[in-house]
């Protein structure tokens, strides 16, 4: 939540944020303590701000329910084409702000809060809601998810290394969602198969009953309020009451909770496939779930009731559009074709017609390490019947394969959805590009790289079918919210229609020789920079100086993204510090943040590193002000609304050809940072908008990085031939940043002479040169008077000196 108003800035309307009016604020506040008072059972004498939240949560929700529900009415009425988004990975926050300012209710908000409590204004934070977008588009669109009970971890750092504690996110309560147990349905697992001359049929299975619980998602101020519904997964009443009839009930109420346990915690995402039970569980029971629920309700619709079976699914994929977000739901296709053949009866050339015009893939990554393979031996226990119906897949698929390219063993080979040798396995990409209409990569490289190389054997068999949607952000969540200064200065300028329309920035280029918006734009920069410095300053007892270049690097700690590289160039910027201490240097302030998988040894090494590093910078007097290190403990959506904001540099390095898209580097670039990066992921259709002069590119390209894998990457003869890259490393590995322990590093040192894919050493001299040029840009930013400070300074000429200002004593101070 933003700070309380000033007197002046409470009297100022901004129609962006909604409009402050008197009837508004007095209504707020009346539901404000109602809700603090009936909901909460609660007086302003006992209650903490937790409680403020809910009750101003609880009074926005109710400004959202009339909206919500006809909304809902107004599908039922016109019918219009669903579109239903299938992910395991919906990171849903608190949405309170976002949710006042899709609503047009942030200022009126602001000060109905102000009035009733000064204090409560301060405790009130926000995250994302991802499906912003669809609703201010008006579509008729779905969310389909797991309401996990623990989310992804809250990582802790201690002495420097990643400790994870449990993310019970919802022991508060969550008072945006709505449980309905009356839509409660039941999921399928194990058992076996039937076959008789009426088809097959699936028995002695076990239950597990998924509970929907809704979550209103409003549109920007369009009235408009769409659903996101996740399952959480219930025992039934009945589960394992064998062991109750023999006597055991005290266990067989205990053992309901292997049923429960599905819906209990989120893998997290570190791009590594692991074939666990448990995320295959969690896979087939959000789509078995989902499907239910979308054939009921088309079943309810004027398309759907029609009396034969064998129409009324003609029209499915007119109505029905499933979008597969990444191969985590990719059993939702044989699912459907298990629904179609086995219970609607229909045939299966229709059944398979109707399946792939209404699924849709999109792809997240090219890592092949990252890319789902189910063992066969798996699949039959937990889903025998689904694994029959993937063989029938593949071999209608492969039959047809085989008349196209007559002996040509080895596509046959390359196309499967079973991959044989050693353990079978179900390549669950390949039976989401056959069981789909349509393949998306998520930025132009990416689709370009997924249609000519990963999946180069579809794409000619159906070139058709491969798209490319470049990932986007909403401009609600990472403008208006975590930036309202910046967001209103534009609208000053260019109007509001760019909320909705983020085109309309272009009209911003009418302004660049506009020397007073341009100070104003740097004014709002700067007080954004002061703000996150008092907040680093409190959390971690480092001083930071607001006129550094804030350089920040935040996303998942991963070698592909190459937090190593800039641990490299901090390293070298130390060295240069040390060696000649009166060299001018353009202070920096790097802030580096993003969560190691639990199991993944490297990226926790890597954490360990960067905070060993930075205990030695931060902590050296010859340094002081010029040079400081930050790790940010537990990087989520509410920090980084604190960070991005305050900006000067983002970080988007990863090797060329291995990020599928980012989007933090537009939510940096929306906010006024200049990107550092590589032609990687969206940053190639960033240079392209903006204009490749307007970014700081370096380092090799795909066609580069393909080059040096068919020569063979040698890490030695760059460590060989780079003097300052020598010199870091030898420091590394020789225990400098951890002298009680010289050896702590050598797993990273080894990895980086010896099994370093992403190639660290063949950027890193392109990497420090491009870092240099920003180093020149952002002394240009500021004036080039002369110094006139008389105070000690950390530059080496006597006060009054000569230097520029920034260089010299204000950037010391």
């Amino acid at each position: 939540m933003s700070r309380p108003l000033s007197d002046q800035e409470r009297r100022k309307q901004i129609s962006i944020r909604g409009i402050v009016g008197a009837e508004n604020v007095a209504e707020l506040k009346r539901g404000f303590n109602r809700h603090l008072h009936f909901t909460l059972v609660k007086d302003r004498n006992v209650a903490t701000p937790r409680d403020y939240f809910f009750a101003l949560a609880h009074t926005v929700r109710d400004h959202l329910v009339g909206r919500w529900i006809r909304t809902q009415q107004h599908y039922y009425e016109r019918d219009p084409k669903r579109i239903y988004y299938l992910s395991l990975e919906f990171y849903m926050g608190r949405t309170l702000q976002n949710t006042m300012i899709n609503l047009g209710l942030q200022n009126a908000c602001d000060e109905a809060v102000y009035q009733v409590s000064a204090g409560a204004a301060t405790s009130l934070a926000s995250a994302a809601c991802f499906l912003d977008s669809m609703a201010t588009l008006g579509l008729a669109a779905y969310g389909y998810g797991i309401r996990y009970e623990y989310g992804i971890f809250n990582q802790k750092i201690r002495d420097g290394w990643q400790v994870e504690e449990a993310d019970d996110w919802l022991r508060h309560g969550n008072p945006w969602e709505k449980a309905r147990p009356e839509y409660m349905l039941p999921v399928h697992f194990y058992g076996r198969v039937e076959h008789s001359g009426t088809g097959a049929k699936w028995v002695d299975t076990q239950v597990v009953l998924a509970l929907p619980y809704d979550t209103p998602v409003p549109g920007y101020m369009n009235n408009t309020v769409n659903t996101m519904r996740l399952w959480s997964a219930r025992a039934p009443n009945d589960f394992n009451l064998r062991d109750f009839n023999v006597g055991d009930y005290i266990q067989a109420v205990l053992d309901r909770n292997l049923a429960e346990n599905i819906s209990r915690v989120l893998y997290p995402n570190d791009n590594f496939f692991e074939g666990k039970e448990l995320r295959l569980k969690q896979e087939y029971f959000v789509v078995a779930a989902t499907l239910q629920d979308i054939l009921r309700r088309f079943k309810a619709s004027k398309f759907g009731g029609t009396d034969s079976v064998r129409t009324v699914f003609d029209s499915f994929p007119d109505q029905v559009a499933i979008q597969l977000n990444d191969t985590h739901p990719a059993m939702a296709i044989p699912e459907l074709m298990r629904i179609f053949v086995d219970i609607e009866k229909l045939p299966w050339n229709k059944a398979w017609d109707i399946t792939k015009r209404t699924f849709a893939y999109t792809n997240h990554t090219v890592l092949p390490e990252a890319l789902e393979r189910w063992p066969v031996d798996l699949v039959e226990k937990l889903l025998p019947r689904h694994l029959q119906i993937i063989y029938e897949i593949n071999q209608r698929h492969l039959d047809h394969i085989a008349s196209l390219f007559p002996a040509d063993v080895d596509r046959l080979r390359r196309m499967s959805l079973i991959e044989e040798g050693g353990t079978k396995r179900i390549n669950m990409a390949h039976l989401c590009i056959v069981g789909s209409h349509a393949v998306n990569g998520v930025a132009k490289i990416h689709s370009e790289i997924v249609r000519t190389q990963v999946f180069q054997d579809f794409a000619e068999l159906e070139p058709e079918k491969f798209q490319n949607k470049t990932n986007g952000i909403t401009p609600r969540r990472w403008l208006l919210l975590c930036n309202p200064g910046l967001a209103e200065l534009i609208a000053e300028k260019i109007g509001e229609d760019y909320v909705r329309d983020l085109s309309q920035l272009a009209k911003l280029h009418d302004f660049v020789d506009d020397d007073l918006f341009i100070r104003e734009v740097a004014k709002v920069k700067q007080e954004n920079k002061v703000k996150f410095a008092l907040y680093l300053e409190k959390e971690y007892k480092v001083k930071i100086n607001p006129s550094s270049m804030f350089d920040v690097h935040v996303k998942r700690i991963h070698e592909y993204k190459r937090q190593l590289m800039n641990c490299l160039h901090i390293i070298t910027m130390y060295n240069r510090i040390k060696r000649d201490p009166t060299k001018l240097f353009v202070p920096r302030t790097v802030i580096i943040g993003g969560k190691a998988a639990p199991g993944y040894h490297m990226a926790k090494m890597i954490i360990k590193l960067i905070n060993a590093v930075a205990q030695v910078v931060n902590n050296d007097p010859v340094v002081g002000s010029k040079l400081k290190v930050i790790f940010l403990e537990n990087y989520r959506v509410s920090l980084a609304e604190k960070v991005i904001p305050a900006t000067d540099l983002s970080e988007q390095i990863s090797t060329a050809g291995t990020e599928a898209s980012g989007t933090g580097n537009m939510k940096f670039m929306l906010n006024g940072a200049l990107t550092i990066g590589t032609m990687d992921g969206a940053n190639v259709e960033m240079a392209e908008e903006a204009g490749e002069e307007n970014l700081f590119i370096f380092g090799m390209r795909v066609e580069d990085v393909a080059e040096l894998d068919r020569e063979g990457y040698d890490a030695q003869q760059y460590y060989d031939r780079l003097p300052e890259l020598k010199q870091a490393v030898d420091q590394i590995k020789s225990g400098f940043f951890s002298s009680n322990e010289p050896d702590l590093f050598k797993d990273v040192v080894n990895m980086l002479f010896h099994h370093d894919r992403f190639k660290v050493f063949a950027d890193y001299e392109a990497y420090v040169k491009c870092q240099e040029k920003v180093s020149e840009l952002y002394l240009e930013r500021w004036p080039r008077t002369p110094c006139t400070l008389t105070v000690p300074c950390s530059h080496p000429h006597p006060a009054p000196c000569s230097a520029p200002a920034p260089a010299c004593c204000v950037l010391s101070l």
